[in-house]
């Protein structure tokens, strides 16, 4: 049971029980059991109520039990005074057991609250439009409670434009948590300052460096907008998904391996138009299996998802898709963070004139028309 009530009443009906044992058989010596109501009421009850329940067992104890006590000769006349104590003892041990439990309860309550503050310190809410960009997002953190997981993602808006990032740091819990929040304050400190994307990448990766153990690495995506482009830095992360006329997988022509594993980021600039979209996701959504065993396919489905009228209604179409695909399979049952980000560009995109490099060069390679 798991209302107060219902303790309660279950403390109640232990007492009463131990009573009617009194009245039915009066040979019996069962007065310390009366001890039990208030035991079980200290382990969902408030002081207050335990305390109650212990008074009124003690009262009970000191009835007169008839020829309850003699089979305790010569010791009858102590039996009630022992019954007494016996019971009047469980019951202040309950009573103080009901106290430590709602003390422990209290400050586990303080100190998860403090816990979410500091995770929504960190985990910021990303905005609907940035810089001409409208955004959509969708989180699901494997770890129960947790805001923050294995994923992370920010947006900010530099000079030169709107600037996005979205990572995956290795393994869940605690610490990939932890990791993530260096990586976010490492962006959040350096984002707006440096103009290179692939210098942000190394900046990313020094800093973050002592935060890592031996095995630790986080896979990074930066994203740079501009009119009709995107600049794209990827190490080790999931390539993302252009949809428009036709749907592609964005892949990096010169893969770099994750930030922590000597990363060796490079510069991917995409066309990118007004009716085209990005779709920006970790692996949870790549490597999700159905009760098959088979990954999410980027489909027909997935390209009629995205195509929603708005970027809202798109990610909510992908994630119900992705919900029918991983039902009953092993990412239904917990399985690992999951990201999506989805932006359009609209005509307000800042930057500057198609053609103007973000660091103030104005000679650049031609668009990759991938």
């Amino acid at each position: 049971m798991r209302s107060e009530r219902g303790w309660l009443i279950l403390a109640a009906m232990v007492g009463a029980a131990v009573v009617a044992s009194v009245l039915i058989r009066p040979a019996a010596p069962p007065a310390v059991l009366l001890v039990l109501g208030p035991l079980f009421a200290s382990h969902r009850l408030t002081v207050r109520a335990t305390a109650g329940l212990a008074g009124t067992a003690v009262a009970l104890a000191a009835l007169p039990s008839g020829a309850g006590d003699a089979p305790y000769a010569p010791f009858a006349a102590y039996g009630p005074v022992v019954s007494v104590l016996s019971v009047a003892a469980g019951g202040a041990s309950a009573v103080l057991s009901a106290r430590a439990r709602t003390g422990d309860r209290a400050a586990l309550e303080r100190m998860t609250r403090l816990a979410e503050l500091a995770q929504r310190a960190v985990v910021r809410p990303l905005p609907r439009e940035i810089g001409g960009l409208d955004l959509a997002l969708r989180t699901r953190s494997a770890t129960e409670g947790a805001l923050l997981g294995g994923d992370l993602y920010d947006a900010t808006l530099t000079a030169a434009g709107p600037r996005l990032l979205i990572g995956d740091v290795r393994g869940h819990g605690v610490d990939a948590a932890r990791v993530g929040a260096a990586v976010l304050c490492a962006f959040r400190q350096t984002a707006a300052a440096e103009p290179d994307p692939v210098a942000l990448a190394h900046v990313l990766d020094d800093r973050i460096a002592p935060d890592l153990g031996d095995e630790d690495f986080v896979t990074l995506l930066l994203a740079d907008f501009g009119p009709g482009e995107v600049r794209l830095v990827n190490c080790g992360h999931p390539p993302p998904l252009r949809t428009g006329g036709r749907m592609k997988l964005l892949e990096a022509p010169n893969p770099s391996p994750p930030l922590g594993l000597a990363p060796r980021p490079s510069l991917q600039r995409v066309a990118l138009g007004l009716d085209q979209r990005l779709l920006f996701y970790t692996d949870g959504l790549s490597e999700a299996r159905n009760a098959r065993g088979d990954m999410f396919p980027f489909d027909r489905r997935v390209q009629a998802a995205l195509a929603a009228p708005t970027v809202e209604e798109a990610v909510a179409d992908l994630l119900d898709l992705f919900h029918q695909h991983t039902a009953g399979g092993e990412r239904a049952r917990g399985g690992d963070d999951l990201t999506l980000l989805l932006v359009q560009p609209t005509v307000g995109v800042l930057g500057g004139e198609p053609g103007r490099a973000l660091d103030g060069e104005d000679r650049r390679p031609p668009l990759r028309s991938t």
